[in-house]
């Protein structure tokens, strides 16, 4: 597979060496400073680009793969609110996107269970919910995509819950996400379930960067030849 890699910080870096050692080329290298250098003519020796930059820099990186008849995968997170609009243009030109907050295999399982926990939970009141995550010094954006999605897996299952917020929650109807920075942790997410009784821990540890950029690699040669809009559900056929 030749793979433009556009997104060249330590996300970048792991995944074109599991791409290397998979035996995959990588044919083009955007990092921050090279970001004037993406354009349709030099994506062009590419089958699927992985993106992995900064909030500001993504949806101009991802439009231009689109454009240029490429198909994306993105773990960039940060941007989302504007992802509606790629997926639009993803479909007006009939191309391929693949987007996930979290491509660790174990963080999507870890997914599932979550649903299926606050699901159970709208029948015991008794139980109160919160949310922490803990990554490097490095990572832009907080709360993280994964805790994100974690929270809002919650909120659409839980009725007693309305919102999420940064920090501890104040109100009942709010889902506290604290965030935390640390030197160079990788990923850490934690949902605690409390009652008077007792409580419920759901968590999940990355060890190393490794296992988003297998999870990403995954995608990249899975994406190629389809049209639309995917997620690991798909992937993984959740």
């Amino acid at each position: 597979m030749k793979i433009a890699l556009i997104g060249y910080g330590k996300m970048g870096r792991a995944i074109e060496q599991a791409a290397l050692e998979q035996g995959d080329e990588v044919v083009l290298r955007i990092g921050s400073k090279e970001r004037h250098l993406l354009s349709r003519e030099a994506l062009q020796a590419a089958e699927v680009a992985v993106e992995f930059s900064t909030p500001e820099a993504a949806y101009e990186n991802i439009r231009v793969c689109l454009e240029a008849g490429l198909p994306v995968v993105s773990g960039t997170t940060g941007w989302l609110e504007r992802k509606p609009q790629i997926e639009d243009l993803c479909r007006r030109l009939g191309g391929a996107f693949f987007y996930a907050s979290n491509f660790s295999i174990g963080v999507n399982l870890f997914f599932a269970v979550n649903e299926y926990l606050s699901k159970l939970m709208e029948q015991q009141p008794q139980y109160d919910v919160a949310l922490e995550e803990t990554h490097h010094v490095h990572k832009r954006d907080a709360p993280s995509g994964t805790a994100i999605t974690l929270a809002e897996q919650i909120l659409a299952r839980l009725s007693r819950k309305s919102r999420w917020v940064t920090g501890e929650a104040r109100r009942p109807e709010e889902l506290g996400v604290q965030p935390f920075r640390l030197d160079e942790v990788p990923g850490t997410h934690l949902v605690r379930w409390t009652s008077p009784q007792d409580s419920i821990e759901l968590k999940h540890t990355a060890h190393s960067r490794e296992g988003f950029a297998r999870g990403a690699l995954l995608a990249a040669h899975w994406l190629p030849g389809r049209r639309g809009c995917f997620g690991m559900r798909d992937l993984l056929g959740f």
